[in-house]
């Protein structure tokens, strides 16, 4: 197992990272050669076209792909947006397939790999799911996923999010790590 970890927020102190992150981490770590494509640390520190060809030799190492972010106006952080833009590129993540002279479909290039995805939410989950239709993890399957990886149902199943963190408990927050931990443990036994 070769597992890439996309980590994609600034603050170290984070649910994202100090939870999430470290729980995917250190369960990894002891079955799995693990990377980590830490987007808010590495970015700055060498040129751009450079970093992104460094992910690009990643993606292709792995096996599996772990992306962890929070939700920030209803999208995930603008570093993973621009990895999203920069290294799932036509060529090298999908590429079209004409039908007619109009119209083409996308082909993925990375059906091979095995996803999971850790979204959290400043906000409840009712309005999230009712009002606005859960348009975050629907953009992100359905938008980006399902170009790069394919159509798989289990890219639903295997997308979870976490509400209400900056007001939930510790208890919640451990209950949500156990979900991590049990994930994690599944992909490697």
């Amino acid at each position: 197992m070769r597992a890439l970890i996309i980590i994609a927020h600034p603050d170290k102190k984070s649910f994202c990272y100090n939870g999430i992150y470290r729980e995917v981490r250190r369960n990894l770590e002891p079955y799995a050669e693990v990377k980590v494509a830490d987007l808010y640390n590495e970015s700055y520190l060498r040129p751009r076209d450079e970093l992104m060809e460094k992910y690009k030799e990643w993606i292709t190492w792995s096996t599996h792909i772990y992306i962890i972010s929070p939700v920030w106006w209803f999208r995930c952080t603008p570093r993973l947006e621009v990895f999203f833009d920069e290294v799932f590129t036509p060529g090298f993540a999908y590429k079209f397939i004409n039908v007619t002279k109009k119209y083409a479909y996308p082909k993925p290039l990375l059906k091979d790999k095995k996803v999971r995805t850790y979204i959290t939410h400043g906000a409840p989950a009712l309005p999230v799911i009712t009002m606005y239709l859960n348009s975050v993890k629907l953009r992100l399957v359905m938008g980006v996923y399902t170009f790069v990886f394919g159509w798989k149902p289990s890219l639903f199943t295997k997308t979870r999010q976490f509400w209400s963190v900056p007001f939930t408990s510790l208890k919640k927050r451990k209950k949500y790590l156990a979900k991590v931990q049990k994930d994690i443990l599944k992909d490697i036994f």
